[in-house]
Parts: structure tokens; sequence; C-alpha cells
């Protein structure tokens, strides 16, 4: 039997390193072997030792650091065994470690271009986590037979059972008006420069407060913009929330107004929790959403996203519609069908997993 050396920097707590501790944890419970390579004092790090998944913890610094190639060099040559990257830095890491002697995969969640095409070209498969992603890798000369789609999952029992947090408290909010949360980074991708102008054109017949959990480099530039559309107190940005599933059933809709998305498991958490979502057709999204989980407006479209906005807090109807379409969804998408297919993935290279 291979062993399973999952290779993921875990600098950073998001959706992707979410996705590998729930992978680490569902094989794990599925009896299969492995260790995660990953950096030391981390989140993943911290989660997938407590759920017990093997951690081999390094002083992961730079991106390539060459303590996280010799650790998975290592752990790669302990027995047979089968190295998967889990990020861009842990792609090159991986084809470094594994040279001519370990098969290596990697698994993309980003819908945009690569930026080292012919390093993930290298890989004896790539796991995309939606049909965008497979395109573009296809677009990027990764040859088709090597690409497979396993689609990201979160663990539904989880997370209906995930403790409420008070969203307004956290958010600093008036009492009063509808509540709209978005979950994501501050970044180019996550579209969120439509979130200014589109609470300024509700704003003339709807009382709604946004909140936006998440930290990062466009918070100056969404400020700024809040203030000259006159909304400044309507856009909340409390910034990053260890936990945001918490705060979900605090708001009234969900909206991912995203540019680019590989597959967005936070819709997924939202539709868990029947509360609902709107997001761009962006990526993966529509895997999710095309059947009507969901409301789908046009990328950068902030007229459109404020009228879906106010169509669905004036259409109680409409909501109910979408909780339910989204009920049935979401049951696709759970954590330990993620692992039994990744499972299935390892397996066909030697049959024995």
């Amino acid at each position: 039997m291979r062993r399973v050396v999952h290779l993921a920097s875990g600098r950073e707590w998001r959706g992707g390193q979410r996705q590998t501790w729930l992978l680490a944890r569902e094989l794990q419970r599925l009896g299969v072997d492995q260790r995660l390579v990953t950096r030391a004092g981390s989140e993943l790090a911290r989660r997938a030792r407590a759920d017990g998944v093997p951690v081999v913890e390094v002083p992961w610094s730079a991106g390539l650091d060459p303590r996280a190639w010799w650790a998975a060099r290592r752990a790669a040559r302990e027995a047979p065994a089968l190295l998967h990257a889990h990020d861009g830095h842990a792609v090159t890491l991986a084809r470094w470690a594994a040279g001519d002697a370990v098969p290596w995969i990697a698994t993309r969640r980003n819908a945009s271009a690569l930026r080292h095409p012919a390093t993930w070209r290298r890989a004896r498969r790539v796991i995309a986590i939606s049909r965008a992603v497979r395109d573009q890798l296809l677009h990027d000369g990764v040859a088709e037979e090597r690409v497979c789609i396993v689609p990201s999952g979160i663990d539904l029992e989880a997370t209906r059972a995930a403790p409420h947090e008070d969203l307004r408290a956290w958010a600093r909010l008036p009492n009063g008006g509808a509540v709209v949360l978005t979950i994501a980074a501050l970044t180019d991708e996550k579209g969120l420069e439509l979130i200014p102008e589109a609470l300024r054109l509700l704003a003339p017949g709807h009382d709604v407060r946004w909140v936006v959990a998440g930290e990062g480099p466009l918070r100056a530039a969404l400020v700024a913009a809040a203030r000259r559309l006159g909304v400044g107190e309507r856009l909340a940005l409390p910034g990053h929330h260890p936990d945001p599933v918490r705060l979900l059933r605090g708001a009234d809709l969900f909206v991912l107004p995203s540019r680019t998305e590989g597959l967005g498991t936070s819709v997924l958490d939202a539709l868990a929790l029947e509360v609902p979502v709107i997001a761009t057709r962006s990526g993966g999204v529509l895997d999710i959403l095309e059947g009507g989980a969901g409301v789908l407006v046009p990328v950068d479209d902030a007229a459109a996203l404020a009228r879906a906005v106010a169509r669905l807090l004036d259409d109680p109807a409409a909501r109910r519609r979408g909780v339910e379409a989204g009920r049935h969804v979401v049951a696709q998408f759970t954590a330990r069908g993620m692992a039994e297919r990744v499972r299935a993935v390892y397996a066909s290279f030697d049959g024995t997993l």
C-alpha cells in the first residue's frame, strides 16, 4: 500500500487549507496511511493532529523553503509513497522531492491561469475542484487524461452544529435593517469593489448593512470607495474571523461577488445553514448554483448585484425556493464524498489504496 504524503504550506487559514484538513481527516477515518508535511505551528497542523493525522511540522518560512522540500523528500522515501501537493509552492516542492522515484499529484483550487504551467504538466494527476478549474488546466496545456474533477466538500453535520455567534455584535452593527454577509479575503479576484456601488444603489429603498468578513490588501480601497459613495456607515469590515461559519445564521443574505472562484465552499456553508445566496457567474460557483439553489448575476455588474439583493429581500417566496433547492444541492458536496473520490484517484496508481 502506498503511503500518501500531503504537502501544504499552511501559511494561512483560508478555504484551501480547510479543504486539505478535511481531506486528511476523512482519509484518516477511511484508514489511509498518510503523512501531512506542513508549516510548524499552523492552524492546519493543529487541526490535522487533533484529528489523528500524522503531521510532520517544519519551519516553513519562505514559499520554496528547502526545509519543506527535505521533509517531503524524506517522508516520501520512508515507504512506497505518493506525494500530493495542495498549493502552488507545494507543487514545485513536490516535483523536486519526487524526482523519478515517487509519483506525485496536485490539487488545483483556482480557476485562473497557471503561473508555471510546465510544472503542473509534470504531475501524474491534477485534481480540479470544478469544471471551470478543469477547463483552465486544459487551456494551460495539462493533458486531459491527467485531469480529474473532485469537488470540494464540507462537513454538513459540523456546519449545522456550529455554535451561533451574533453577527451584528461581532461587526458592531446597529439594530434594524437587513444584513448581507460576504466571507472572502480582501483581494482582487473576490470582486469586492462592487459592494460600495451596490450599497449606493440599494440605499434609496432598502435599509441594508453589508458585512465583509475577511482581511487583505484591498481594505483601504474599500473604505475609501464607501466613503466617497456615501455608504461608509453601511459597509462593515470587521476583519478576519477564525470560524466564519458561526456568523452565517445572523445574515439575511449571503453574497459572493467573485471575479474568479474555484468552487466557493463558503457558498456551500450558506446553503447548509439555509441562508439565501447570491453569487456571480464565476468559475466553479456555477457547479453549485446553476440549478436554482441561488441567484446568479454577471461578473463586475454592481447594478445587477443590487437588483438581485433587493429582489430577494423583497420576495420571501424566492428566498424559500432557493433554500429548498440548496438543501438538496449541498448534500452532493460532502467531505466524506470528496475523500472517497480522492482515494480512488490514489488507487489508480497501483490499485492498493
